[in-house]
């Protein structure tokens, strides 16, 4: 999408929160097979020892972009956010039977990936919630700005298929939206990632982003959910979500602990896609951002 459409399409966004309301649940327009995520809605989780998008029952949509499928629902206690505010943020996920769900299996490290960014690709967050006898999952939230929010909730239930559901949240305010060009280079907290590799469509793509600061290569870089770096991809225009990992993991006598962190992904369908990079460094978690274009080959990725 270009950027004038995008900026179209934020519009009538700004519109409707400014009247109070975006509409909750699913996001809309036609998806066939050939735009799903490889794997289907369940290949939100990636494969941290082959470096692939785990294979999952075929689907006609990819992840993210339903908040029931599968026979599980996310369902959050209140759909709307206030702008600068920090409060506890709650939702359950039910199950077939229509109970909460309180079985959930360990994925990189935790229970629930909880994923929260503004509709724009503004404010992203990746955290934890903790996970209540009850079923209902509580994290503390906040977002800065007003705008139209989608959370993910990436889980595996226990002894089934990683799953990943989306839902729609609402903070209310006047906003502008912010245009992403295209950028492989990010600089955070002190620290330059630059990304190179191509994102070809149906196939797995190898990336990798390399970590520097005041010019010199970061090679101590600190394990973060079992991995080195830990990479979010959204398709820009509907947010169809894409988690992968590196490949490789710490300890495995083969992967070194920086500068570069490699990854394997498979994107759904061309266009343009939003990149999370989390690495920790210095006791902290670092997220990079960039923005790429798929190619119809592979390029040389600079």
């Amino acid at each position: 999408m270009n950027t004038a459409a995008k900026l179209s399409a934020y519009g009538v966004a700004l519109a409707l929160v400014a009247g109070g309301g975006w509409g909750i649940g699913t996001a809309v327009g036609p998806f066939s097979g050939a735009a799903g995520v490889h794997g289907g809605e369940d290949a939100g989780h990636g494969d941290a020892h082959s470096g692939t998008v785990a294979e999952a029952a075929n689907t006609d949509q990819p992840g993210g972009l339903a908040s029931s499928r599968g026979g599980y629902t996310l369902t959050p206690t209140s759909t709307t956010l206030t702008p600068g505010t920090t409060s506890p943020f709650a939702f359950r996920i039910t199950g077939p039977g229509g109970a909460a769900v309180t079985a959930f299996d360990v994925e990189h490290e935790k229970r629930m990936h909880f994923i929260v960014v503004r509709r724009d690709t503004t404010g992203y967050q990746h955290l934890h919630p903790q996970l209540g006898a009850d079923g209902a999952w509580t994290v503390p939230l906040s977002v800065k700005e007003a705008g139209s929010y989608r959370a993910f909730a990436d889980f595996t239930p226990a002894g089934g298929t990683g799953t990943t559901l989306g839902v729609d949240l609402v903070a209310p305010g006047d906003f502008r939206p912010v245009a992403h060009p295209e950028s492989r280079l990010a600089t955070v907290d002190g620290y330059q990632v630059r990304l190179t590799g191509d994102l070809v469509p149906g196939r797995a793509s190898k990336v990798t982003a390399t970590v520097t600061r005041n010019g010199a290569e970061v090679v101590d870089l600190q394990p973060y959910l079992g991995a080195y770096g830990h990479l979010v991809a959204l398709r820009q225009g509907d947010l169809a979500y894409l988690h992968v990992h590196p490949d490789g993991a710490p300890g495995d006598g083969k992967t070194a602990a920086g500068p570069a962190v490699t990854f394997f992904a498979e994107v759904p369908s061309a266009g343009g896609y939003r990149l999370f990079l989390d690495f920790r460094h210095g006791g902290a978690v670092h997220t990079a951002e960039f923005t790429v274009s798929t190619t119809a080959q592979g390029g040389n990725g600079s």
